[in-house]
């Protein structure tokens, strides 16, 4: 009987089972209450409390192959980068960038407050997404920094709600600016073409031959990219191996080389996804009670004073003037907290929010996605993998 309650598979089904019953709080709540919080904060107490063995992830047979995760995700979210879209919001990518800035210089001016290992730790995390906080939580527990491997994680997991009102304000203030304008002047020019958007269709190498990109063989594809990375950042250890993986993924992608979002195509995102998240996981067994509350007030710092920083710079002070609006501009600034979907699914409440006209809704929708949609990309899909790749050299 014992040897039931002791296999990998048992073990893989209690991983799973918390990844399940967060993914269905998430639903049954409508995202207002995030999985991945729900996902830490259930292993975080079942840690403390002893019932989770500290080392869960390595009993449920995850670790090795979990370690090899995240250079095919990020290779997959470089395929999904549309370097053409970026060209276009130029203003908005400007502002993403001063944005992240902006929160790495507040977390160095906190560092008597929250440490040198905790800001350098925070600021990937801050301006990124999982892949971000894979890199930065693996890389502290590795040079034994428990508690700023912890931190990590749970920044990770609540940022979301601490970006997402403050984001969704902003953009309802931005909407009703521009529904002004549209009522007053509905025949201006700057309306005209809305809702006539053509889509381009691009027939790259990918694209017609896309029958030969099976399963199979995106997920050989996306490996021996993975792999191709991991040796050039073994080869050229100044680039980090997240680096390449990103680039090889970019620019493979835009010249439709290989499908974008490959392991979308392959069917394997979210086994990826999970092997990505059973990285960060085992930081959280390592926090006692007292490291606990120090961790929650360093996160409550952390997040108050960058978010309250973000909103003067780009509110209050000329950070606005990139983009023209001072609501539309500490919008973008947030997308770092947020990332895609949360900027899709924010930008479409604000639309909804604001009036029950379609075509209203559309003259919203094109103000505020795009700036929304493309500041979540050059944070958390670009410019945060990089920045990861060059702070982990720091820790």
């Amino acid at each position: 009987m014992a040897e039931i309650f002791s296999s990998n598979y048992f073990y893989f089904f209690i991983v799973m089972l918390v990844y399940g019953v967060g993914d269905l709080l998430g639903v049954l709540t409508k995202a207002k209450i995030s999985s991945v919080f729900v996902v830490m904060v259930t292993f975080l107490v079942l840690f403390m409390t002893g019932i989770f063995p500290a080392d869960i992830i390595d009993r449920a047979g995850l670790t090795s192959v979990a370690s090899m995760a995240a250079a095919l995700l990020i290779f997959h979210m470089g395929t999904t980068i549309n370097l053409k879209q970026l060209i276009n919001e130029w203003r908005t990518v400007v502002t993403a960038i001063l944005s992240m800035l902006v929160v790495a210089l507040v977390l160095f001016l906190l560092v008597p407050i929250i440490g040198y290992e905790n800001a350098i730790v925070a600021i990937p995390v801050l301006n990124g997404g999982i892949i971000s906080t894979q890199i930065m939580s693996e890389a502290a527990s590795n040079a034994g920094l428990a508690v700023p491997a912890a931190l990590a994680a749970i920044l990770y997991a609540v940022k979301k709600f601490a970006g997402s009102y403050p984001a969704s304000m902003l953009g309802v203030r931005e909407a009703n600016t521009i529904l002004e304008k549209y009522r007053a002047n509905p025949d201006d020019p700057m309306f005209k073409n809305i809702g006539n958007e053509t889509t381009e269709n691009k027939q790259g190498f990918a694209n017609r031959n896309e029958k030969y990109f099976t399963d199979f063989v995106c997920i050989m594809v996306t490996v021996f990219f993975g792999w191709v990375s991991v040796a050039l950042g073994t080869l050229i250890p100044q680039v980090n191996m997240s680096i390449w993986a990103l680039i090889l993924g970019a620019v493979l992608g835009y010249f439709n080389l290989v499908p974008a979002r490959i392991l979308d195509k392959g069917k394997s995102t979210g086994i990826i996804s999970v092997l990505t998240y059973a990285v960060i996981i085992p930081s959280l067994a390592n926090i006692n009670l007292e490291q606990l509350a120090n961790l929650a007030f360093q996160v409550i710092v952390i997040l108050a004073v960058t978010i309250i920083a973000l909103i003067v710079f780009f509110a209050v002070l000329p950070g606005y003037k990139i983009i023209g609006s001072k609501p539309l501009a500490a919008g973008v600034s947030l997308t770092q907290y947020l990332g895609f979907p949360a900027t899709f699914l924010i930008s479409n409440e604000v639309a909804k929010a604001v009036t029950d006209d379609p075509k209203e809704q559309e003259i919203v929708l094109n103000r505020i996605m795009p700036s929304y949609v493309v500041g979540g990309m050059t944070t958390v899909t670009v410019f945060s993998i990089i920045i990861a790749g060059i702070f982990v050299n720091f820790i």
